[in-house]
């Protein structure tokens, strides 16, 4: 049987939640904030996308800088603190967050492959490069495109479109990888071959599209291929 991801040429990745640990700044955090670290973190991120979804349907786009601020003042706000000097800490962290374990080794193997790899992220250029940067995978990636230049955010049709026209491939030459379900099904109905990393066995999103491989850590990726 022919594999599903067969003539892919680009392996094109989300960023947060998929390469990037979107719980390490609140993590690194938790003496202060003790047994509310998770709780915390888990709001900021559902504020962060809410609004990136949000100011899309208004027609309100800002970088994704101001979007993760907001989100997680709204969040420590919920949580009753008050506290601006843990509040820079926090963001600062989390233009540094740690990539996943097995990100770089993933990385290496398709691009041994002879495959490209990208990262396709809402996030703005200025935390892209610093995330990238601080893990290590500048030298492991082809390219790292933001949202930035659309000014809208996923899973509107231009921001996937964005890889093809950068990466000079076509659609069906696309395999992308995100942990954020509702972002591999936006990345299938575009047009995309979508595996969707699931860390956490999750059900499948109730959406138009879906991914068609589902896989529970990055290292098994390659093996798609």
């Amino acid at each position: 049987m022919s594999s599903p991801f067969r003539g892919v040429r680009a392996c094109v990745f989300d960023a947060y939640g998929t390469l990037f640990d979107v719980d390490a700044a609140a993590r690194h955090c938790a003496a202060e904030l003790g047994d509310r670290w998770e709780a915390l973190s888990a709001l900021w991120r559902t504020k962060q996308l809410e609004y990136t979804w949000l100011r899309s349907l208004m027609g309100r786009y800002a970088d994704f800088r101001t979007v993760t601020a907001d989100g997680l003042d709204f969040a420590l706000a919920a949580h009753g603190i008050a506290d601006t000097a843990l509040r820079d800490r926090l963001l600062g962290l989390y233009d540094r967050l740690d990539a996943y374990p097995d990100a770089a080794a993933t990385l290496d193997a398709l691009r041994a492959a002879g495959q490209t790899t990208a990262i396709l992220s809402n996030g703005s250029p200025a935390m892209l490069d610093s995330a990238v940067n601080h893990a290590g995978l500048r030298d492991r990636l082809d390219a790292v495109l933001s949202v930035d230049e659309v000014g809208v955010y996923k899973p509107h049709p231009s921001v996937y479109q964005l890889a093809c026209d950068r990466l000079a491939v076509t659609k069906d030459e696309v395999l992308f990888v995100s942990a954020n379900g509702w972002d591999g099904c936006g990345a299938a109905e575009f047009g995309f071959r979508v595996a969707r990393l699931n860390r956490r066995g999750l059900p499948p999103e109730r959406l138009p599209a879906q991914p068609l491989a589902e896989i529970a850590a990055l290292a098994e990726l390659p093996a798609l291929l």
